[in-house]
């Protein structure tokens, strides 16, 4: 089936589109497709370099909401194993938007929480698109206190364009759900680890997001508000959403030159959602390098270092 492309890619699907052709009629023994082959092959590998490499802010938000692009249960299967789901936050419901549970990481065991989105129109609805309740919240907070107990480090999948804002989310405690997370993430004697696979919208990432270490897939984005929700606060229009992607420094590159995260995981040209299995072990070796770098750390130096990390954060030198 093929890959949902944008019109960006354009002249790579053009390309693809030819060279399937050129390969078909060498493949019944035309002479001068065989001899044509090398050439279109060279151009594609070019035209895709050019333009992957040079993605801009809104095409790189693009990249993050593609369709196929791997879910953190995608990751949990492919990096884990004995992976044991918890369900509920036992007080009111299951949030299905976030996946939380026991696993083994290379074999240590560990806490993982992953914000799920669904993969076909059913399954969003079902995943609420990834948009976390505040029991969804609490959830975590439930898992996370367990890897305390248990003496387990903690791996965070973040994937969501924001907390749900419905009424009933709010009617439960949403601001107090997310604020009690980054507030309890700060004194949690484990190390925790997170990597942005997707979209990192405001507070809905960050009520799981307080880490230690901070990754961010290259082409995922990572911001206080979506391009289109500051589009319309400060252009009067959705419409400029790409000119606010410019604006608002959320790719992989603004936020480890601004200090908010701690590395980059370089994605295959053509993107995650093209190369999944590629991407699996880009983030598998990025997370066991930071885990282990965090775990050398001894309790009192742990917190202190997570403490001063986001202290540094937001600070500024007058001229």
């Amino acid at each position: 089936m093929a890959v949902q492309a944008f019109d960006f890619e354009k002249p790579i699907v053009d390309l693809e589109e030819r060279l399937a052709e050129i390969r078909r009629r060498a493949e019944e023994g035309d002479e001068r497709a065989r001899e044509r082959l090398p050439r279109l092959e060279a151009e594609l590998d070019k035209t895709r370099r050019e333009v992957y490499r040079k993605l801009t802010p809104w095409e790189r938000v693009l990249f993050a909401r593609h369709k196929d692009r791997p879910r953190a249960l995608d990751y949990i299967k492919a990096l884990t194993t004995e992976f044991v789901e918890l369900h509920g936050d036992r007080g009111f419901a299951d949030d299905k938007a976030v996946v939380c549970g026991s696993a083994r990481f290379n074999g240590t065991p560990v806490a993982v929480i992953g914000q799920q989105k669904g993969k076909d129109t059913k399954e969003n609805v079902a995943r609420n698109f990834g948009m976390m309740h505040p029991e969804g919240y609490r959830k975590a907070l439930r898992v996370m206190r367990l890897a305390e107990k248990f003496r387990w480090p903690i791996l965070i999948f973040i994937d969501t364009p924001g907390a749900y804002p419905g009424v009933g989310a709010e009617e439960r405690g949403q601001a107090e759900a997310i604020a009690r997370n980054m507030q309890e993430m700060f004194g949690l004697r484990v190390p925790i680890v997170a990597v942005v696979i997707g979209e990192g919208a405001s507070g809905g990432a960050l009520g799981v997001g307080l880490a230690d270490r901070v990754l961010m897939l290259e082409n995922a984005w990572y911001c206080v508000i979506s391009p289109e929700g500051c589009a319309a606060i400060l252009y009067k229009s959705a419409s400029e959403a790409s000119r606010a992607a410019e604006a608002l420094k959320l790719t992989a590159a603004d936020l480890m030159e601004l200090g908010v995260i701690d590395a980059i995981v370089p994605e295959p040209l053509g993107g995650a959602h093209r190369h999944a299995k590629e991407t699996f072990e880009a983030v598998g070796i990025a997370l066991a390098e930071h885990l282990d770098a965090v775990q050398q750390f001894d309790e009192a130096e742990l917190l202190e270092t997570r403490f001063e990390k986001y202290r540094r954060m937001g600070t500024f030198r007058e001229l």
